[in-house]
């Protein structure tokens, strides 16, 4: 008996409540709803994500530019008339010539041979031609006393005009054989520079294929290639200015007077040809320059980061500044730079886009913003 007593004495004793139930459990219900209703209030905070903002960067649009090299307006191919083999190449690249000066010379053979056959074809005709006049006289004579009839007259006439008719074929072709054989030496055909050379001595050439190409004395322009995403925003008699880098800070006057149809197929760019509208320009042939285009206005960017996209159309996730809760703005974007991207439509100078994490959000979202310095943007301030 005093055992038993001796082990009940060792239990624990519990004190009763007013509700009947031992206080012990009550805290542990009491415990349990606090940690219920902690984990929600979590739960809830964990909702509302932390969202870095900028505000789109507003400066002034300045200048595009785009490097050029300094070619003269007139570059003509220069080609012989006629085909043959070089035999003599009178000039280099980056020489002087003056008008009518000798360039080249084919091997004159063949056209003196043509010539001479050209000259004996007028001989011939014209052999032809007095022996029909002569026929003509004696009939007409004939004619007269009554003794031919007048189709026999008629017919002999008509062979001098055949026969006059092809003297004066005869005496075309031995022009043109003249010319031919003048055309065996190739010769500039204004004062200028040579640029390039496409033949060597000993090569065989057809008519008109380029031998030389000549910068022409006189005006001076600026050959620059334009990209695919920037040749509709330059038109033609737009004015520009014109840096030589060889007088830089010294900026002229041009003037965009050519914009070539189609891309070349290897540069897949568009030349163009910008004309100096100043005065007096220290521009030489082959000298290094930069076009400046100017552009009006102001031009927002934005961060990379901060730009997405769906089905190809980008947009950018906006601030609602009065609930801070995320707008999916559709934007129209720029060319793509290193780390930005201009904006050309879609968004305000004001306007608060995120800046990172983009493809972690959703459209109506509410957001905890947050500065690049981790400070919480107040919105009723400017965010300052």
């Amino acid at each position: 008996m005093t055992r038993r007593n001796r082990s009940t004495s060792h239990l624990p004793t519990y004190r009763v409540g007013a509700s009947g139930l031992p206080l012990l459990f009550l805290g542990a219900l009491l415990a349990s709803a606090l940690g219920g209703c902690s984990g929600d209030a979590a739960t809830t905070e964990h909702t509302i994500s932390t969202a870095l903002v900028v505000q789109p960067d507003s400066t002034h649009a300045g200048h595009d530019s785009f490097a050029g090299e300094v070619r003269a307006r007139y570059e003509p191919d220069l080609a012989f008339q006629v085909g043959g083999k070089v035999i003599e190449r009178l000039v280099e690249v980056g020489d002087r010539v003056e008008k009518g000066q000798p360039l080249a010379r084919i091997d004159p053979r063949d056209v003196r041979l043509r010539l001479d056959a050209s000259r004996a074809r007028v001989a011939a005709a014209k052999a032809d031609h007095d022996l029909a006049l002569s026929e003509q006289k004696r009939y007409q004579t004939l004619l007269e006393r009554k003794v031919i009839s007048q189709s026999q007259y008629d017919s002999v006439s008509s062979q001098l005009e055949a026969a006059a008719a092809q003297l004066r074929q005869a005496r075309a072709d031995l022009e043109v054989a003249r010319n031919q054989a003048g055309y065996a030496e190739l010769r500039a055909p204004r004062n200028g520079v040579i640029m390039s050379r496409q033949v060597e001595v000993g090569q065989v050439v057809a008519a008109g294929q380029t031998v030389f190409t000549l910068a022409a004395d006189g005006d001076r322009e600026v050959l620059i290639h334009l990209p695919e995403n920037r040749v509709n925003q330059v038109s033609l008699q737009q004015d520009v200015k014109v840096e030589l880098w060889s007088r830089p800070g010294d900026h002229y006057d041009g003037r965009v007077r050519e914009i070539a149809p189609s891309a070349d197929p290897q540069l897949r760019t568009y030349a163009t040809r910008v004309a100096f509208t100043s005065g007096d320009v220290p521009a030489d042939l082959g000298q290094s320059a930069r076009v400046f285009f100017p552009q009006g206005g102001t031009r927002m960017s934005i961060p990379l980061s901060a730009l997405t996209a769906e089905d190809g159309a980008p947009y950018v996730w906006k601030v609602n500044p009065a609930d801070q809760t995320l707008v999916k703005t559709p934007v129209r974007v720029g060319p793509y730079q290193e780390d930005q991207v201009p904006v050309l439509a879609g968004l305000q100078a004001g306007d608060w886009i995120v800046a990172a994490g983009t493809q972690l959000f959703r459209e109506g979202q509410t957001v905890k913003p947050v500065d690049r310095r981790n400070r919480q943007v107040d919105f009723g301030d400017g965010g300052h």
